[in-house]
């Protein structure tokens, strides 16, 4: 069994999955004082040493290792999404919390299983992106909720690329069920959108795909093909409870946009909000009769944040209390997803069959040294 989480102590960590994006939270847990990293593990024992190796009093495991390990309080599941649900409900059987990267599973049936599985064992779980505790989104959120814009009218969403083979060596999962530009970039388009303005209540589709191979453009299969088992051109709209309309374009087809990553549009001004995919960036504001756009000062989120700042803030949530970037808001991310491809195959409206509470805004939080005081990601 895993170290039960407490609000405001210290979680120790195990890694499983020590791919690319392992370095990425490496760099944020030297700057989170309540977040300890004890073990890793992957089916490559030499990657997960060589992560080891750069970091003092961590422990390269088995999978089978990590999981049994008592000291581990919290798996951080960083493997490919069709293994998510699987490693999520080993660790919750092991009586640990767990925190994943997105999607939360392939599919809804899969989550509701990780999440139905957490309740009866009294675990938390969390999942990536954390990118919405930032002061980019959280700033433009309380533009919003501050009335900067009056009443929220609709939203467009842009992604917009020719495909991460062209720089992935390894790419074959993004075009494999569980993967496709929707699945993989839009969890960071969706939860800010939930995030700006609240759930989606019901969504309308197309999709497409151009080719049904890809080639690999760098690393060691550089000019092998990997075959295309997905949509990989995804356009929706959104609608959310509150009444707006969101319009939402993912694309691994398209050569590149000019387009702004997110726009939020009110009945008193429009917002450019930053790219949800990090975790700070400008956000500007037109409202009715001005001359110009103005940027706006950062007024909320977590200053410096990077991934990993999702684990202290759910470290940090009461027992009892969801997490903000929790489980529920991933089900139900991944529930629009879900529903708006499935509108695509149908050529109908399709309503989403959850909802979710909007997370708590995050106040202005000062940056966090590395290395330096604790100054743990506050509660509202």
């Amino acid at each position: 069994m895993g170290q039960p989480l407490t609000a405001g102590t210290a979680i120790t960590v195990g890694i499983i999955g020590c791919g690319a994006i392992s370095a990425q939270y490496l760099a944020s847990f030297r700057r989170l004082p309540d977040i300890r990293l004890i073990a890793v593990a992957d089916l490559d024992l030499y990657r997960a040493q060589a992560v080891a190796d750069s970091c003092d009093g961590v422990r390269a495991l088995t999978v089978d290792e990590l999981l049994a390990d008592p000291a581990v309080g919290l798996v951080l599941n960083l493997t490919i999404p069709a293994a998510h649900a699987d490693i999520a409900l080993q660790a919750i059987a092991a009586g640990k919390a767990v925190y994943g990267e997105k999607p939360l599973a392939a599919s809804t049936k899969e989550a509701r299983e990780v999440l139905d599985a957490a309740k009866a064992a009294g675990v938390a779980v969390g999942c990536a992106p954390d990118t919405v505790l930032g002061t980019g989104i959280q700033t433009a959120r309380k533009a919003i909720d501050d009335g900067l814009i009056g009443t929220p009218i609709a939203a467009t969403a842009v992604m917009a690329t020719p495909g991460h083979e062209r720089w992935h060596p390894n790419p074959d999962f993004y075009y494999q069920p569980g993967g496709g530009p929707l699945l993989d970039m839009g969890p960071y388009y969706v939860t800010a959108l939930v995030t700006l303005l609240g759930p989606v209540v019901s969504v309308t589709g197309a999709a497409s795909h151009t080719r049904d191979q890809r080639s690999i453009g760098s690393g060691p299969r550089a000019g092998e093909t990997v075959p295309v088992h997905v949509d990989s051109h995804v356009t929706g709209t959104l609608t959310h409870a509150g009444g707006a309309i969101s319009t939402l374009v993912m694309s691994f087809d398209a050569v590149r946009t000019k387009s702004p990553n997110l726009e939020v549009h009110g009945e008193r001004g429009s917002l450019v909000v930053p790219d949800p995919n990090k975790f700070d960036g400008d956000v500007e504001l037109f409202t009715l009769g001005a001359a110009d756009w103005e940027v706006l000062p950062v007024s909320a989120g977590y200053e410096g944040a990077g991934r990993g700042f999702g684990i202290a803030d759910l470290a940090a949530t009461p027992p009892g209390s969801e997490p903000r970037a929790g489980g529920e808001l991933a089900f139900h991310v991944l529930d629009v997803m879900e529903s708006l491809l499935e509108a695509a195959r149908t050529g109908a409206a399709t309503k989403v069959r959850s909802t979710v509470a909007r997370p708590a805004p995050v106040p202005l939080t000062p940056a966090q040294p590395e290395d330096g005081p604790d100054s743990s990601p506050a509660r509202a």
